[in-house]
């Protein structure tokens, strides 16, 4: 087993992953659950950003976070293939998500019950194709 971290392949396979974590969070996010995410607001008001307020470069910015989170840990585990790539995303999408949704839950008003559930699925579910997006490209760069 090599125990080499692979630079190049980590910058580039982050990169593709936050780009594709920001499209399928925007359909998923601001086409599909829109309305839900909006209405599940917890008891604080003016929570949520209207679409012409959103702030592209900080959801951008995360969104790329994520893409590199989850190239380190495939690097790591030399994760090598859309199928490994999927089921790994989404499983450390899942946990990562569901700390903070769950500590947030506990600690503020930003959304109810159900935005919580809402955000875990809909977040996993993003983070099983970032993941997979990123094991196609680690196929395809060499060691």
């Amino acid at each position: 087993m090599s125990t080499t971290f692979n630079s190049k392949k980590f910058l580039i396979s982050g990169l593709v992953g936050g780009i594709v974590s920001f499209f399928v969070g925007f359909l998923i996010y601001g086409i599909l659950l829109a309305k839900l995410m909006g209405a599940s607001t917890g008891t604080a008001t003016n929570v949520m950003r209207g679409a012409d307020e959103m702030v592209y470069w900080s959801i951008m910015l995360g969104s790329l976070f994520m893409g590199f989170t989850l190239a380190y840990i495939f690097e790591l585990a030399k994760i090598k293939s859309i199928g490994a790539g999927m089921i790994v995303g989404a499983i450390a999408g899942f946990l990562i998500i569901a700390g903070h949704d769950f500590t947030s839950y506990g600690t503020a008003n930003l959304f109810n019950l159900n935005g919580l559930v809402a955000d875990v699925l809909a977040s996993t579910l993003m983070q099983a194709i970032t993941g997979a997006a990123i094991g196609f490209i680690n196929a395809r760069l060499k060691d």
